[in-house]
């Protein structure tokens, strides 16, 4: 195995990054988690991630594969989804590059050969666009409140269309498009944290109420909340959103049109159903 793939199996068993990693261990629980699955490795007081490097660097196949699979297991983090997710999204993110990903099988980590994919081109899929019902926000469980103000906003949006009040339905449907995100992302904020297009400043992902609707477009895109064709439309709607300021609309020379109109309503018809959707099969 490669050496920077152990330092990273290190930093995960140290948990420093609370975001990439589900469990934080000071000096008593690395030398526990070493111990729970019969290594016999105690920390010296030293700095945790050089010394959990250390005692990785000479495990042999068997012992490193203990560790592996003891990180991947829900059983060592209590069965919370959240951090099992987590774990497993971090821990394969590692193992690719050695053909290598933890599966769960009932309760049980198994580790299995993969050959990885590290072809970041983007493959458009091709789908059919077409008028869809407004998803059940009630049963979506989200923030309280925020459900009846996102149906109030659908059913005002498909008003504007009808009385061809183009410039308020696009306005209304990015504003639209952004809550719904939001209400997802509070929803599951370690997953929409955790991802690789998370916002940062500092070195630390910003608070949700700062990411900008690009920000959550294309963390939606990455984490599996919208398609390819979604994220990319979205973005032409987030433009056309920005129209809400009149200046901004006068350096554009942006004025949609009723077909314009129309096939943005379809793509946030579809976002929202791609979110609804994927709530829907992650509920836990």
């Amino acid at each position: 195995m490669d050496i920077a793939t152990k330092r990273k199996i290190a930093e995960f068993i140290c948990g420093d990054d609370t975001i990439k990693y589900p469990v934080y261990r000071s000096s008593f629980h690395l030398t526990r988690f070493f111990s729970d699955i019969g290594i016999n490795a105690m920390h010296d007081g030293s700095s945790r991630n050089p010394w959990a490097y250390s005692v990785i660097e000479k495990l042999s196949g068997q012992d490193l594969q203990k560790v592996i699979l003891r990180l991947g297991s829900p059983k060592l983090y209590g069965g919370d989804r959240e951090k099992i997710k987590l774990a497993l999204s971090t821990l394969n993110e590692i193992l690719a590059i050695e053909w290598l990903k933890v599966n769960i099988v009932g309760v049980e980590p198994q580790l299995t050969k993969e050959k990885p994919n590290y072809d970041f081109s983007e493959k458009p899929v091709e789908r059919e666009l077409k008028p869809l019902p407004p998803p059940d926000f009630n049963r979506l469980q989200l923030e309280s409140g925020i459900s009846e103000i996102l149906q109030s906003r659908w059913n005002e949006i498909q008003i504007c269309i009808d009385k061809e009040a183009t410039v308020s339905a696009v306005i209304m449907m990015g504003s639209m498009l952004e809550g719904f995100l939001m209400g997802t992302m509070q929803k599951k904020p370690k997953i929409a944290n955790s991802a690789l297009n998370a916002p940062k400043k500092d070195g630390k992902v910003k608070h949700f109420a700062d990411w900008t609707l690009n920000d959550m477009i294309d963390v939606a895109h990455e984490i599996g909340w919208i398609q390819l064709d979604v994220k990319k439309f979205s973005h032409a709607l987030r433009d056309f959103r920005n129209i809400i300021h009149p200046y901004q609309q006068l350096a554009y020379r942006t004025y949609p049109d009723i077909d314009t109109c129309k096939i943005s309503w379809l793509v946030v018809q579809a976002a929202c159903n791609d979110i609804a959707n994927w709530l829907k099969v992650n509920e836990n």
